[in-house]
């Protein structure tokens, strides 16, 4: 049982001044595994006093120093790899291939920005001025539970890279997961109020972030729905926005496509991370000519794929992370089948052989339209829409056909044609032909998908303002 009583302002572990505490769970059990303690918005005053203090010093830092920090910080959680993997596999229950990656990815972030500032242009020409991209101040950050590693370390290596200071509000569901990386960004040796972080509900913390005057820029990855209570609270003292928030992603497979290769990749990018991802591909669009054959091949495969506890071998999907996330995905279940789509695997229910955990089906459904609420709503699970399509023009039609556009993924045999695709997708990122990860690449979302982009030179244009100085022309 782990009992987490402390929060992190100043360079120090503290007793919160809240005292609520919120109950933690193992995922793939049911079991309680501990519980947090959260802060108040009065330790949310104190956070971000600490880093409006670290602020100054911050900000003068050359682009060495903060090379040197983001170089601490990645050694800092390499030196810790099993025991943060053993962290998320307990509280969060993510199979092994997303745990390993989650914690190398999340060193890695380090080093991707270190990178990126030693070949950022913080000193300028415009014209005959001189501009300086300068860092706006204490910035806030609002981490979501999905990938609780990751989105800590974004956030905090753009306030490092920019010259900021950072209060994070983390998801109070991952506090095991926030306080053994806290422990690893706390032996980095960071200036004392550069990084603070303060669990907390939303309301009450978060909101405290959000409206705190003395807060620049607010860095938040969750919901659309969340997201416009923050921007509402942003309104008041201008404050700048980096959104990164949910989607609805496309998979086209065009008429070329080699199923060999384009049903597992269809299903990795729908069903990675228990479908607990803003860029799942959650709508599979296929060519009427060749629907029945590859909704055949979806069938098979997807009911070959092992759902089960991360300690068991060759797990492909995991739980989802708590009760109300599991009572989402049944009842986007139901709704899919009142709506009229046609079940062709998975439903309602766990799995078999599974009693206990949030372990949903793999659900997949045929006969779907774009119209129905499945194929329009992030859903946050294991479910997938097969929508057929009559053309490349209408493939291109539906997949825009949406809210959302944060990611969107094209298999072709055909790698020029998969390119021309995409480039009439309205998506932050489209992926061909299921291309790796590019640590480097901008990240984030047209339309209800967000604002602003993260990662690399990208995010840091995000976390600083430019000034000119215009001089006399003699």
């Amino acid at each position: 049982m782990r009992n987490i009583d402390r929060i992190y302002i100043d360079g120090a572990f503290v007793a919160p001044h809240g005292t609520e505490h919120f109950d933690l769970f193992n995922p793939a059990t049911e079991a309680k595994i501990g519980a947090v303690r959260l802060g108040d918005a009065e330790d949310l005053r104190m956070a971000v006093a600490a880093a409006k203090r670290a602020f100054p010093a911050m900000a003068a830092t050359s682009k060495t120093e903060r090379i040197a920090m983001l170089h601490r910080l990645r050694d800092a959680v390499e030196a810790r790899t099993a025991d943060l993997v053993a962290a998320m596999t307990e509280e969060y229950g993510a199979p092994a291939y997303f745990t390993n990656f989650s914690v190398k990815n999340t060193a890695s972030i380090f080093d991707v920005m270190a990178a990126s500032v030693e070949n950022y242009a913080f000193e300028r020409t415009a014209g005959s001025s001189a501009v300086t991209m300068l860092p706006l101040g204490v910035v806030g950050a609002i981490t979501p539970w999905n990938s609780n590693f990751g989105f800590i370390a974004t956030k905090l290596a753009h306030a490092i890279g920019s010259g900021s200071s950072i209060v994070i509000k983390p998801a109070e569901q991952s506090a095991i997961q926030t306080q053994l990386l806290l422990e690893c960004l706390h032996d980095a040796r960071l200036p004392a109020g550069v990084l603070n972080v303060v669990n907390g509900t939303g309301p009450e913390v978060g909101s405290a972030l959000t409206t705190h005057p003395d807060v620049a820029l607010i860095s938040f990855t969750g919901s659309t729905r969340a997201a416009k209570l923050v921007q509402r609270d942003a309104i008041e003292t201008m404050k700048r926005l980096v959104l990164e928030l949910g989607g609805k992603s496309p998979t086209i497979i065009l008429d070329d496509a080699n199923l060999d290769t384009a049903i597992p990749a269809a299903l990795m990018s729908g069903f990675a991370n228990s479908g607990q991802a803003c860029v799942s591909g959650s709508r599979i669009l296929v060519p009427r000519s060749r629907q029945v054959e590859i909704s055949a091949r979806l069938k098979l495969e997807a009911e070959r794929l092992k759902v089960g506890a991360a300690t068991d071998h060759g797990v492909h999907i995991g739980p989802l992370a708590n009760a109300a996330q599991w009572e989402r995905v049944q009842h986007y279940i139901r709704l899919g089948q009142e709506d009229g789509a046609t079940l062709l695997t998975g439903g309602e229910g766990r799995p078999e052989r599974q009693g206990r955990g949030w372990f949903a089906k793999p659900t997949i459904f045929v006969d779907v339209t774009n119209s129905m609420r499945i194929a329009r709503e992030e859903i946050f699970g294991p479910v997938l829409c097969v929508i057929a399509y009559d053309n490349e023009a209408d493939a291109v039609s539906i997949a825009n056909d949406s809210d959302f556009g944060l990611q969107a993924y094209v298999l072709s045999s055909d790698e020029d044609r998969a390119v021309r695709v995409a480039r009439q997708l309205v998506a932050g990122r489209v992926v061909i032909n299921g291309a790796p990860h590019d640590p480097y690449a901008p990240f984030g979302g047209f339309r209800q998908s967000g604002l602003g982009r993260e990662i690399g030179a990208y995010g840091l244009d995000r976390f600083l303002e430019p000034r000119a100085i215009l001089k006399p022309i003699r």
